[in-house]
């Protein structure tokens, strides 16, 4: 699943491995976490490293996954 993840507050993008490899990018006070997680359960373990990181959740989405023509 891709996922977008977006916390109010900014993590340092050396992080990003610590996160499950979603990419950190930055809008105003915010940080974007994007990327692909393998089950829900990886999804759980970001989403507590956050609340362990004291950081409040904006939004999460799922996001569509694009196919290439077969």
């Amino acid at each position: 699943m891709n996922c977008r993840i977006v916390v109010r507050g900014h993590i340092d993008q050396t992080w990003s491995a610590w996160l499950s490899g979603l990419s950190i990018f930055y809008e105003n006070d915010f940080s974007i976490l994007t990327g692909p997680l393998p089950d829900q359960s990886a999804l759980y373990g970001v989403l507590l490293k956050l609340r362990d990181l004291n950081l409040s959740l904006i939004s999460l989405e799922q996001l569509e996954v694009q196919h290439g023509n077969f």
